[in-house]
This record gives structure tokens, C-alpha cells and sequence, in this order.
């Protein structure tokens, strides 16, 4: 089979080389033409098919379908070669026509498809100028807008009813001015067109309403009306819409413009002191720049004037003449209106302290009084009052006199009063100002007299006098003022005559009283204030005992009659000097000697007496002198009390007071005590002992030693060493320098001897330890004060160690401490030893090691998981452990006899440090080491899809990561499907898991190969491990989506554009076909969980959506998904906030199909054309100044991300799937196939001898080795395809080739080479369908390529043509469940190649032929077997007998031994020929 494939190539090369054409023998072809074509609605289209020869032909009509033939009816005329279509409405088509007849042929080729356009009518539009409201008096221009097409005739309609006498583009008319805006211009008007041309009519207009507004009243109003003369009026004038009004006022005529205001929208105009003349009717009205212009007039407002109240002035009292002084009460009356503040005025001038209807008027205000009246309400002021005058009549004089004067302090003084005029006088007496009346006390308000009593200096100053009265005048003139002297009294004084000094208790004083000038004074003497009456002489005598303060006083006959008292003079009594007395020593020890002394601090010449106990006691009395001593000799206990002495002498003071009592204390002396140092207990012979002398209190002892009551001379120290064989009875006693100079003597200690040598007694706490632990031995023998000595392996060796206590502790022991252990003690100096204890064995041996083993030993464990600790002791047996269980280093569990501790579930407070130890009776194993246990919440995989976005026929990779550190993971697989309780669901119960087929894998990675039905939908995973088996959360849902449109439903966009700007509105729709029920929209966001469509979106139904108000949050991708699992196709929207978007399509574009990319300005009425720039895959690709780009004929090759950029910003990319037409059946390429090989026997025998001549031409010989081409790689994103000499255009299945780069041999020596020629060709085969024989398929399907190149050879080769021919064979692939990631396979393809080979320089000139034929079918879970042979074929896959497009590609090879080619995939079949010799030219 594959020589006949191989033959048919060549044949198919011979064919193309030889010029023969398939369409040499074709069919007559039919033609149709269409008029007109595009047509308007309502039109009629006349079809006209005809066929080139001259014979005569009946016709067939087809639409829409080869098989679908037009018959006879209202709308589709027949007659010969014409078929006539009435009334098109919509679109049409498409048509074919083809000829019968009944000779041969008998039938025509189908003539082209030709579809028939139904164009919509132009619509008419209406624009009304001015914009807005109409107002009355405006003019209204209407316009008819007919867009496309020129040459119109207008028809106006108003309210349906035709405007005979419209008939131009543009209509205008003026709205009368009314008040209420109705007029007869108002209503509905439309407009349509009428040409001569197609299309003769237009469709009319949308209805346009003509509505009349009133214009705005103006609102004036006054304050304050009625008005007062001299008031402020204000007139406001405002219209209540629109702003930026100015306004006029009128008076009394509509001529008499009185103010006009620039605009504003509330104007203000204002009459300052208004007066008669103001009165009137008033109007405003408001006019402005923009519409609407002016007002309507307010209503009139009449302004009316009033008179101001009158004011007039009154003297209410007194009557008659005025006197100063007098209170004259005014009272201001005004007619009308109460609530009156009134304002007075004297001489023209306010007087602002007065604002009540009456005033006072003092004496001293005379002149012209007027009022006024003032008020808050209205009217705010009356008319000022006439003048009154006030005249003021002096009053009388008033004549005071003062006797004595001047006067002397405590004389009584008079001042007398009298007025000359009048009578029935009281008077009142002033002093120093006129405000200051003399008290009462004293005083006489009626009469012609005032007495001052007793005067004192504070009553001197100025006095002056007035009269008062009943009657008018009711006050006189004050009088004249007249100045009071009051003198000074004269001075007493009171001083010591005797004695001079200090005075003592028990002296006697004499004083005196001096009174300064005058004679004949009587003195009077006073104690505390208090009178002597008998002392009344200048001088007096005070006794020792009347100590106070003294004062003195004179009196006489004559002025002045006494004196001043004099100031007090203290008498102080002095105390007399105190005696000081000493006692030393003090404490005194028995039989010391003490000096008592006593002195007085002052003064000389005394003698002194002692007393002890009591007052008449008298120990002991001196003669005079200065200090005085006696003395206590040998004191006794007797000695002791209280002792105290006194002074005496001639001269003042004569006795000094009694000293201060001093107890004298006599002390026993201090104890000695002889005692034991060392040793303690028991005395041994051959021992020395230590005695030691203590004497409580004191230091600085010198000890004296006594045995058997006689001194050891040379013993002077506290210790002293009495040796074994001087047994006795010791005494001591101490002597120092200090006070007590010595001690009492000790009582007598005897020293006795035991005779024999005592043993001690070792003992150990463990004699089986282990390494690290610690052993104590102890060491005891019968008496105190020992030290002891520690020894190893021999008694006689050298010590270990020597303590003062009785025990030895080893710490942290190893094994060479063990062995055999003595001690002994030893104390004293020289050291006095004890026999050798017996011997103790210590043991040692190495301590077990515990290991802490977790299982399962991961790095990472969750919560939920079982834990389970190990606890091995090594070194130390198995048997007879317990264990204790540590949690960071805390004893958590003291006793376990089971080695493992399993913590079930583990949760993450159970993370920690753990160790673990043996314990076998009082000994431990090591502690094992640290094992740090981490607990992490539950984990939740990340699952992701790639591609997200499914492309037809390539495979979709899913992938599940769990933590970083954790591991021994199983991965099981699930797609979603709507919630049935049952099933595993989601927490949130949002969808159920249906396990995708072996489901379960230990690899994190899942490929699904779409077949059949779509794997479009929510994908889930989860991973488990252990046993029993721990599961992670279910991953959070992933979705595989696809842009190709699903059979029941379809998500439509409506603006339909990917791409949109915020703040605009957005509707989705699930459109539902045949009876496909119960699909909802569903979304997708970054950050957000698949949801329904938000309820503040105001969704219509589950099935629509309706975004009123786009934000960027808004973005995401939206699908529908039904009851039962399905998916529609998804749209990826995506909301910009910028200024700048680019409209692409929403669904895949269909190859072959035009597409128009929009660059969008936000404000795009501003600017509507922007200069825009297009990028495909961040590459500019094209500039245009339309803002819009037009694919004319999309391929696989403008598939890509685009985006546009203005100057106005740049806009968010997009994706653009581009979907290639689905294939058509394979059948016609199979028959051709048939057909080729039928004729092959005599196609064979002209390819052999093209063959023949060809070689000849070449002079070489061909040997054939098939080796597969290399693979091409495709990476796409989410489909690009890459090539490498050549631009790979994907379409479908399709293979297209659509530049060909010139071919390179990659050779150091190609330079050498000759010019490359390479020649391209294309051959396309068309199928033929089985239907019928005469009809053909689409001529879009199913193409086969063929491409010829010729290559150009090395200088060593010569000239070489070299053939490829490649045919691509394809068929559909089931989805294969794979546990690891696969490959999405490689284009089915079938290649041949023909490349030269370069035999060696001995050799002649070789031709080699590569071929390789590359088939794939699917493939069983089955070992591959590999078969090389010659002349045989290898295999591992098969394929189906459909077969897709065939291509014939030819290139060079290259002659560099070291480029070899790449070795075959494993799905090839290919086989070799090994090349012979061949002669040479």
C-alpha cells in the first residue's frame, strides 16, 4: 500500500510537469446575475442564469442548499431563463442556477452562489433648533435629516396631518406670545422623503413633540408697605428658574423705567427716606442673555407714605420756681402706638443715660429740653417735641461755728449751725467731703448745735454744715468750711532706777513715771492693765515676786487734764545658773575608782555639796573655788543611785539651781568559759586537743592558763593545744588594757583519753549506674570534726579527692569511674587518722540512647492527621522500659510501658518540640533528640487549568499543588455538576463533584483530551495520603472555558464588544434555542467565586443580566450553565476606567469572515475619528486615521492578543479567536484516490520513463531511504503556531503554506554551491459528493495542497533537483485518560523526501531519496515493538482511513555530514535502500 501511495505522488508530479489540466474536459459552466442587487425593502430582484453555448437550455433554481430547488409561487416567478422574486424584505440567498438539457452534456456546471442583500430604507430624522423648552415669542426652525442618498422632496406632517405647503428640508415659524404657552403651533411632526432615484422613499421620521412653555413670572415685592417718611423701602424682583436674570423696575407708567440691575438671579432695589413723593404703583420685570430671554411682569404693587407720630415735653414736678438740688421729673407724651424707647435731648444734645418716658432734671441742668419716641415695631420714630426751658432760683446760705478749737485729744468740741433766711431748719453736718454725713452717734440732725465728745486726731479736717426743710426750698447753700485742730496729749514713760542688770528671783525693783512738759501731775500706776491704787508717787517699788508689764499716767487741773498712758515696761525675772555634774566612769566595774564633778557654767567663787538619793542627803561639801571633785574609790554594787549637787557664793547670783540626778551603775566583770575546739566527742590516744578560752563582750583579751589551779606560764593566747598525755582540769581567765581590764576566772574543764582506734564505714546509693549519672558514697564513723579521704582501686594510693563532709559525689560518671572504693578520716594537726573502711563496687556502664521516630515521617503534617511517636532505646534492651514523653521540655506523660505515643486527631496546638526517654527503675536512658512536630490547618489545593480557554482538538493540562514541603500525595479529579444531595458537594453547596475516570493519580498533573462531547465546565481536586486515608479541602472550582457556541444556548453581549468603559450599562442575555430550559448565567472573577448575577444589578431572570452601572470590578468571564451541567460558550468582559477601549468581537471569528476592530474614545462625540495606532501581540501592525482597523479575510494568523493606542490613551488588550471552518467528509479525497489508482497501470509507465529520462539528464543514479522530516513544534497562546523556512498558518486541520524562504544547506562549503532555483507549485483537488453527479461541493472544503521545490546542490554534487512531497492525513482522536502530562499530538502528516547524498570521493555521484510516510491511529496501553528492517515497515500506531488535506512540499538536503537528521518520532514508517555505485561522467 505504501508503493502505491509513493506512485501516486509521482504521478500527481508527472501530471502537474506534463501541463495536463483537470479542466481541459470540464462542464459548461452556468452564470447568474442578479438586478438589482443589493434591494431596498418592497422591491422586485430579477435573477437571470445563462450558459455559454448556443444551445438551448432549461434552468434549475436552487437556494440556500444543492438540494433545496426553487418552485413556482406568488413571490418566485419562473419564466425561461429568469426567476423573479416580489417583495424582498430580508436578506436572500444563496442562489444557484445550472442548465438541463437533453443532449449531451446533459447538464451544466452549478453556477456561483450569489446572495441577494436586502439594504434597509434611509430613515428621515427631525432636529429642532432652539434646543430645550420653547418659550412664546421664540422662533422654531425644523430640519429633515435623510442620511446616504441626496435629490429629496420633503413632506411635513403635523399631528398625522400633511403640510401641503412644507415641502422644503427646513421649516421655521414664531410662537405667538401667551401667557399659558399654548398655541396653535404645538403638536407632533415628522417628515419622510421622495427621490426619482433608487431608493425612491425614505422611511419617515420618528415623531417630534412641539410643546410651548409660558415664560417665567417675575415676583415683586415691598418692605415695608405702608411705609413711614425717612424709611428704607426695598423692592425685590426674582424669577423663580433660571439664573442670571437682570431686572427693571416701572412706576406708575410701563414707560417709567425707575431702576434696571445687571444680572443676577435676585435683584434688590432700594428708596433711602422715603417721603410722600415715593407713593405710587410699582412692576418689575427680569430679562437675560440665554433662552428663555425675558419674563412675563410682575402683578403691580402700590407703595403707600404715612406721617411720623408727635412728640411734646411736660414738667410733671414740682410746681413753681426751681431750686438747685431739686429733682424735676419731665415727662414726654406721644399720640398713637405704644412699645415706645424715647430719646431726650438738652440743648439739641442726646442725653444717652435717659430712654424712659419721664426724666429727672438736677439743679444744675437747666436749659431747652425736647424728646423723641423710638420703637422696634413700625412706625420706628415720631416727630421731636418743642423746647421746653428749665430756669434754676439759688437757695439760702447756710453760717457754721467751732468752739474749741483747736482742741486737745478727749475734750469735747461744738459746732453750731444757723440759716439767716426762712425757718423750720434741720441741719446735716459734713466732714471733709460733701458725701461724707457725720455718724448719728453724738449728733443732733435738729437743732442749731453738734457736739464732738472726747476728740481724737482722727476727728480733725474740714466741717461745713446745710439746712433741710419740709417746705420749698427744702435745702440750703452748705456752709462755709471750718478746719478742727485737735493737739496731741503729753507723753508718760516708765524705767528701772534699781537694780541694774539681769534680776534674779527674790530682788527687789524700783521704776519711775517722766511725763514730758506741764507740772503738777498726779501719777497713776498700773500691772497688767490693772490699777495699784495705792501707788500714786513718780516712783515705786516692785517686789521680786511681781514680775508683769508696768504702765504710768498723769492727771492735773489745767488743760491739758491728764496725759497719755505711758507704754508697758516689762519686768523679767532671770533664772539662776544651772550646775552640771559628771560621773566617770559610768557604768563603773567592781572595785574601779569614780570621779563625780560638779560646775556652773557662768559666773565664779562657788562651793558646791553633793547628794545622793535624797534631797537631805548630803555626801559631800567643798569650799569656793571654780570646779569641784570627789571620788568613789574600789567601787561596790553599793555604790550605785542617783547622785546630783548645787552651788553658792557672795556675789549676785548667790545660789546656782540644783544639777541634773546622774544614776551611777557598778557592773559585774565579764565570764570566761574554757571549751573543747577539736576534736569533738571522744578523745583518742596519740590526739592533740585544742582548748579555747571565751570571754563574753570585749576584745583585746590577754589569757592566762591554769591546770589543776596553777599557770601555765607560756600559754597566752585563746587556743592552746593540750596533748594526749596531759589530761587534767583546765581553768583561764582574760586581762586587757581597756576598761574591764580583766575577766572572772573560767570554771574548771576536765581532759579525758579513750584507748583505742576507731573504723569508719563506707556505704554507696548505687552500685549499677550508667554513664552521665551520679553515684554518693558516704563515709561514717562514731565522733564528730573528722575529714575524709577517697580512694580508687587501692587503699594505699593517693587520694581521690578529700572532703570536709562525710559524703563524695561523682557527677556525670563514665565508665572508667567504676572499680573498687575506700575511705578513712582523719583531724587534728598532726593529722590523727581512723582504720581504712571496708571496700564498695561501683559498676558503670554505657547509657542507652532513646530515638524519636515520627510516623509518618513528613515534614509537614495536617490537622486531622494521625501522628504516631517512636520511642527506640538503643544500646539499653528491650525489655523492662517504660517511657515518659516530653513537650518542650515539659514531662507531659510520666509513665508509659508502650513505646509509641499516636496523637489521633492531630490538631495545631499539638505543634511542638517532643522528646522521649527510658526509665527503668531509678535509671534513664538518654534523652532522645528534639523532633519538632508542625501542624498546619487543613490544607486547600490550588488547582489550575492551562489553557483556560479550550481550542479545538489540543489537549488541557490540570494541575494540583498542595503546600510546598508536603508530600506522599494522591490526586484525585472531579468535575462539577449542579448540587444533588448525595454526591461529594462543594461546603457551600454550590455545585457537586462527579469523579472524572481513574480519578485517582500520583502524579499532580491530569490531562484531559477533548472528544465527543466538550469538557467545558468546573473542574475540582483534592489529595489524600496516608492510611486511613487523610483528604485535603477540595480545591477551589477552576473553569475551562470555550468561545465556540453550544447548540441549545448561546450568551449574547449587548453592546457586543469585549471591552467596556465604566459608568455605561451592559446587558447579558442567555439565549435559549429549541426547548432548552433552565440555564443560568454564571460569572467568574480574579478574586471571587463563580456567582449569579448580583442582585443590585437588577437581574431580570436567572437567565439575564443587566449592569446598569459598569465598574472594573465588574470584569470577568460570563457564561450560561444549565440544570444539568451543560455550558454555553464564555465571554471574557472586561470594564475599563481609562478614556480608551477597543470593540472587538465577543465570539470567535469564523475564518474567511471580515472583522472591524473599533478604537473608542469615551467622549468619542468630541473627537469622533481618532488617529489610532494597532498592535497584535504588543507589535504595531497598523496605523489608521478612521479609528477602525478591517480584517477583510480573518485567517489563523490574525488570531493574537490586540490592543490600540491614541492620543487620547490606550486601551486594555483583547483576545481575538480566530475558529476554522470544521472540514467536510472525507469521501471525494478517498475517491480520487480510488480514481488515481485505477489508472495508475498507465500513469506508471510514463512516470517510469520521465524517471528514464530524468536520470539520463542527471547522469546519477537514485538510491530511496524514507527518514521521517523533523517534528515542528507549536506552542500557542492560547494558539500560536510557530515554523521555522516558512510562515505556518493553521486552519483547522489545514496546513497552508504562504511564504516560502529560499532553502539553506547549512554548509561550510556553501558558498561554493550554485545558484538555488526552487520552483513552488499548488495543486488544488476538489471532491465530488455521492448525491448526485452533476452537483459539487463546497469549493472551500477539503483542499489538497502540493508544493514542488527545487533545491540547489554542493560544488561536489553538481546540479541536483530534489523532491518532497508531504501528505497530511488526519482523522479524530478519542480522548485517551492519561495519567501523566501528554503531548497534544502533532499535525497527522505524511512527508516524502527526496534529498541528495554525497558519496565518498571514490565513488561516483549518488542521488538518494528520503521518504517518510507518517501515520497515527489510536493507540492501546500495550509495549511498542520496534521492527527495522529493509524494505519493512515499522510500527506503533495505525491509523483510520479517513484522510484529511494532501500536501506535496519539496526541499534540499544538506550535505554537512555532521547536521544528520533528526531520528523518527516512534508513529513513522519509513525504510531504507542502501545507495549504490553508480559510474561517473
Amino acid at each position: 500500500m505504501e508503493h502505491i501511495f509513493l506512485c501516486v505522488l509521482l504521478l500527481l508530479n508527472t501530471h502537474i510537469n506534463s501541463g495536463h489540466s483537470e479542466d481541459d474536459d470540464a462542464l459548461p459552466k452556468a452564470t447568474l446575475t442578479v438586478e438589482p442587487n443589493p434591494v431596498f425593502p418592497g422591491e422586485t430582484v430579477t435573477l437571470t442564469c445563462s450558459v455559454g453555448s448556443d444551445s438551448i437550455w432549461n434552468y434549475q433554481w436552487y437556494k440556500d442548499r444543492n438540494d433545496n430547488v426553487v418552485s413556482q409561487s406568488v413571490r418566485h416567478i419562473i419564466t425561461g431563463d429568469t426567476l423573479t422574486i416580489n417583495g424582498s424584505t430580508v436578506n436572500e440567498g444563496p442562489y444557484w442556477c445550472q442548465g438541463e438539457r437533453e443532449s449531451r452534456p446533459t447538464s451544466s456546471s452549478i453556477s456561483d452562489p450569489v446572495t441577494i442583500t436586502v439594504n434597509a430604507l434611509p430613515r428621515a430624522s427631525v432636529s429642532v433648533s432652539p434646543q430645550g423648552l420653547l418659550y412664546s415669542g421664540e422662533t422654531v426652525s425644523l430640519q429633515c435629516d435623510i442620511p446616504g442618498y441626496t435629490d429629496w422632496t420633503y413632506y411635513w406632517f403635523r399631528d398625522n396631518q400633511h403640510l401641503p405647503s412644507q415641502t422644503s428640508k427646513g421649516i421655521i415659524f414664531t410662537i405667538p406670545i401667551t401667557l399659558t404657552g399654548q398655541t396653535g403651533q404645538t403638536g407632533q411632526y415628522r417628515c419622510e422623503g421622495l427621490r426619482t432615484d433608487r431608493p425612491q422613499r425614505s422611511l419617515p421620521s420618528d415623531d417630534v413633540t412641539i410643546s410651548v412653555t409660558a415664560l417665567p413670572k417675575a415676583t415683586l415685592t415691598v418692605e415695608p408697605n405702608p411705609v413711614f417718611p425717612g424709611e428704607t423701602v426695598t423692592f425685590m424682583c426674582s424669577v423663580g428658574s433660571y439664573s442670571s436674570w437682570s431686572y427693571k423696575w416701572y412706576k406708575d407708567r410701563n414707560d417709567n423705567v425707575v431702576s434696571q440691575s445687571g444680572y443676577s438671579n435676585i435683584r434688590v432695589s432700594h428708596i433711602s427716606k422715603a417721603a410722600e413723593s415715593d407713593q405710587g404703583q410699582y412692576w418689575c420685570e427680569g430679562n437675560r442673555v440665554s433662552r428663555p430671554t425675558s419674563s412675563q411682569p410682575s402683578d403691580p404693587v402700590t407703595l403707600t407714605v404715612k406721617a411720623l407720630p408727635t412728640a411734646s415735653v411736660k414738667i410733671v414736678t414740682p410746681q413753681g420756681l426751681l431750686y438747685p438740688g431739686e429733682t424735676v421729673t419731665l415727662q414726654c407724651d406721644i399720640s398713637d402706638y405704644t412699645d415706645w424707647t424715647y430719646r431726650w435731648f438738652r440743648y439739641s444734645e442726646e442725653l444717652p443715660i435717659q430712654t424712659r418716658k419721664t426724666i429727672i432734671s438736677l439743679s444744675d441742668q437747666a436749659g431747652q429740653y425736647q424728646c423723641v419716641g423710638t420703637r422696634r415695631g413700625r412706625p420706628q420714630k415720631s416727630d421731636h417735641s418743642s423746647a421746653l426751658p428749665i430756669i434754676i432760683t439759688a437757695l439760702p446760705k447756710t453760717t457754721l461755728t467751732v468752739k474749741p478749737n483747736p482742741a486737745y485729744t478727749g475734750e469735747t468740741v461744738t459746732l453750731t449751725c444757723s440759716v439767716g433766711s426762712y425757718s423750720s431748719w434741720s441741719y446735716k453736718w459734713y466732714k471733709d467731703r460733701n458725701d461724707n454725713v457725720v455718724s448719728q452717734s453724738g449728733y443732733s440732725n435738729i437743732g442749731v448745735s453738734h457736739t464732738i465728745s472726747r476728740a481724737a486726731e482722727s476727728d480733725q479736717g474740714q466741717y461745713r454744715c446745710e439746712g433741710n426743710r419740709v417746705s420749698r426750698p427744702t435745702s440750703s447753700q452748705p456752709s462755709d468750711p471750718v478746719t478742727l485742730t485737735v493737739k496731741a496729749l503729753p507723753t508718760a514713760s516708765v524705767k528701772i532706777v534699781t537694780p541694774q542688770g539681769l534680776l534674779y528671783p527674790g530682788e527687789t525693783v524700783t521704776l519711775q513715771c517722766d511725763i514730758s512738759d506741764y507740772t503738777d501731775w498726779t501719777y497713776r500706776w498700773f500691772r497688767y492693765s490693772e490699777e495699784l491704787p495705792i501707788q500714786t508717787r513718780k516712783t515705786i517699788i516692785s517686789l521680786s515676786d511681781q514680775a508683769g508689764q508696768y504702765q504710768c499716767v498723769g492727771t492735773r487741773r489745767g488743760r491739758p487734764q491728764k496725759s497719755d498712758h505711758s507704754s508697758a515696761l516689762p519686768i523679767i525675772i532671770t533664772a539662776l545658773p544651772k550646775t552640771t555634774l559628771t560621773v566617770k566612769p559610768n557604768p563603773a566595774y567592781t572595785g574601779e575608782t569614780v570621779t563625780l564633778t560638779c560646775s556652773v557654767g557662768s559666773y565664779s567663787s562657788w562651793s558646791y555639796k553633793w547628794y545622793k538619793d535624797r534631797n537631805d542627803n548630803v555626801v559631800s561639801q567643798s569650799g569656793y573655788s571654780n570646779i569641784r571633785v570627789s571620788h568613789i574609790s574600789k567601787a561596790a554594787e553599793s555604790d550605785q543611785g542617783q547622785y546630783w549637787c548645787e552651788g553658792n557664793r557672795v556675789s549676785r547670783p548667790t545660789s546656782s539651781q540644783p544639777s541634773d540626778p546622774v544614776t551611777l551603775t557598778v557592773k559585774a566583770l565579764p565570764t570566761a568559759l574554757v571549751k573543747i575546739v577539736t576534736p569533738q566527742g571522744l578523745l583518742y590516744p596519740g590526739e592533740t586537743v585544742t582548748l579555747q578560752c571565751d570571754i563574753s563582750d570585749y576584745t583585746g583579751w590577754t589569757y592566762r592558763w591554769f591546770r589543776y589551779n596553777e599557770e601555765l606560764p607560756i600559754q597566752t593566747r585563746k587556743n592552746i593545744i593540750s596533748l594526749s598525755d596531759q589530761a587534767g582540769q583546765y581553768q583561764c581567765v582574760g586581762t586587757r588594757r581597756g576598761r574591764p581590764q580583766k575577766s572572772d576566772h573560767s570554771s574548771a574543764l576536765p581532759i579525758i583519753i579513750t584507748d583505742y582506734q576507731p573504723k569508719t564505714t563506707l556505704t554507696s546509693d548505687k552500685e549499677d549506674i550508667f554513664t552521665g549519672d551520679s553515684v554518693t558514697l558516704s563515709c561514717t564513723v562514731a565522733s564528730p570534726g573528722w575529714k575524709f579521704y577517697w580512694y580508687r582501686h587501692r587503699p594505699d594510693s593517693t587520694p581521690v579527692t578529700t572532703t570536709s563532709g562525710y559524703s563524695y559525689t561523682v557527677s556525670w560518671v563514665s565508665v572508667s569511674d567504676g572499680g573498687q572504693y575506700w575511705c578513712r578520716a582523719g583531724r587534728g594537726d598532726p593529722v590523727y587518722y581512723t582504720l581504712y573502711s571496708d571496700p564498695v563496687q561501683i559498676i558503670i556502664t554505657e547509657r542507652p540512647v532513646a530515638v524519636l521516630i515520627l510516623q509518618p515521617n513528613w515534614t509537614q503534617i495536617f490537622r486531622g492527621e494521625t501522628v504516631t511517636m517512636r520511642c527506640d532505646i538503643q544500646g539499653g534492651g528491650d525489655t523492662d522500659w517504660d517511657y515518659r514523653w516530653y513537650n518542650n521540655s515539659q514531662l507531659f506523660s510520666p509513665f508509659n510501658t508502650k513505646p509509641e505515643y499516636r496523637i489521633s486527631p492531630v490538631y495545631r496546638s499539638n505543634s511542638d518540640s517532643y522528646t522521649c526517654e527510658g526509665v527503668k527503675g531509678n535509671k534513664f536512658s538518654k534523652t532522645s533528640e528534639a523532633v519538632k512536630l508542625t501542624v498546619s490547618d487543613q490544607p486547600q489545593p490550588v488547582l489550575s487549568i492551562s489553557p483556560q480557554w479550550l481550542n479545538p482538538g489540543a489537549s488541557v493540562m490540570l494541575s494540583c499543588g498542595v503546600k510546598e514541603l508536603s508530600t506522599d500525595w494522591r490526586f484525585s479529579w472531579y468535575r462539577t455538576v449542579p448540587y444533588r444531595a448525595g454526591l461529594p458537594s462543594l461546603s457551600d453547596k454550590s455545585y457537586s463533584l462527579q469523579p472524572l475516570s481513574d480519578n485517582v493519580t500520583r502524579e499532580d498533573s491530569y490531562t484531559l483530551i477533548p472528544a465527543g462531547a466538550t469538557p467545558t465546565g468546573g473542574y475540582v481536586c483534592r489529595a489524600g495520603r496516608g492510611d486511613p486515608v487523610y483528604h485535603t479541602l477540595y480545591s477551589q472550582p477552576q473553569f475551562l472555558w470555550s468561545g465556540d457556541l453550544h447548540p441549545s444556548v448561546s450568551l449574547t453581549v449587548n453592546p457586543n464588544t469585549t471591552q467596556h468603559f465604566t459608568s455605561k450599562s451592559l446587558s447579558l442575555i442567555c439565549e435559549l434555542k429549541g426547548n432548552s430550559t433552565g440555564w443560568r448565567l454564571k460569572r467568574y472573577t480574579e478574586t471571587a467565586w463563580p456567582s449569579q448575577c448580583p442582585s443590585t444589578w437588577r437581574s431580570i431572570t436567572e437567565s439575564t443580566c443587566t449592569i446598569t452601572s459598569l465598574e472594573t470590578w465588574s470584569s470577568g468571564v460570563f457564561w450560561c450553565e444549565s440544570g444539568s451541567g451543560e455550558y454555553s460558550n464564555a465571554v471574557n468582559i472586561t470594564v475599563n476606567d481609562g478614556d480608551v477601549i477597543l470593540e472587538s468581537p465577543v465570539h470567535p471569528v469564523t475564518e474567511g469572515d471580515s472583522v472591524t476592530l473599533t478604537c473608542t474614545f469615551r467622549y468619542q462625540e468630541t473627537n469622533p475619528k481618532l488617529k489610532t495606532d494597532f498592535y497584535k501581540d504588543g507589535v504595531l501592525i497598523k496605523n489608521e486615521t478612521t479609528g477602525e482597523m478591517t480584517i477583510p479575510t480573518v485567517s489563523k494568523s490574525d488570531e493574537g492578543l490586540y490592543k490600540c493606542k491614541s492620543g487620547e490613551g490606550e486601551s486594555p488588550e483583547s483576545w481575538v479567536t480566530v475558529r476554522v471552518v470544521s472540514p467536510g467528509s472525507s469521501t471525494s479525497v478517498l475517491v480520487g484516490v480510488v480514481v488515481g489508482l485505477v489508472v495508475a497501470g498507465v500513469l506508471l509507465v510514463i512516470l517510469l520513463v520521465l524517471l528514464w529520462r530524468y536520470q539520463n539528464r542527471k547522469g546519477s543514479c537514485f538510491n530511496r531511504i524514507f527518514w521521517p522530516p523533523q517534528p515542528q513544534t507549536t506552542n500557542q497562546d492560547p494558539q500560536q503556531d510557530q515554523g521555522s523556512g516558512y510562515t505556518h498558518q493553521q486552519h483547522g486541520d489545514t496546513n497552508i503554506y504562504d511564504t516560502i524562504n529560499p532553502s539553506d544547506n547549512n554548509d561550510n562549503d556553501a558558498s561554493a554551491a550554485g545558484p538555488s532555483h526552487v520552483t513552488y507549485a499548488q495543486i488544488q483537488l476538489k471532491k465530488l459528493d455521492k448525491k448526485k453527479k452533476e452537483k459539487r461541493n463546497d469549493p472551500q472544503e477539503n483542499p489538497v495542497y502540493s508544493e514542488v521545490k527545487t533545491g540547489k546542490a554542493t560544488a561536489a554534487a553538481g546540479p541536483v533537483d530534489v523532491t518532497y512531497a508531504e501528505v497530511d492525513l488526519q482523522k479524530k482522536v478519542k480522548a485517551k485518560k492519561k495519567r501523566e502530562t501528554a503531548t497534544p499530538p502533532e499535525t497527522e502528516s505524511v512527508y516524502s523526501l527526496v534529498k541528495p547524498y554525497t558519496s565518498p570521493a571514490a565513488a561516483g555521484l549518488v542521488d538518494v531519496t528520503y521518504a517518510e510516510v507518517d501515520l497515527q491511529k489510536k493507540v492501546k496501553a500495550k509495549k511498542k515493538r520496534a521492527i527495522r528492517q529493509e524494505g519493512a515497515v515499522k510500527h506503533n500506531a495505525t491509523r483510520s482511513a479517513s484522510m484529511q488535506p494532501l500536501a506535496v512540499v519539496y526541499w534540499p538536503y544538506t550535505t554537512n555530514p555532521r547536521e544528520r537528521a533528526t531520528p523518527p518520532e516512534a508513529d513513522s514508517v519509513y525504510s531504507r535502500l542502501k545507495p549504490h555505485s553508480c559510474p561517473g561522467p
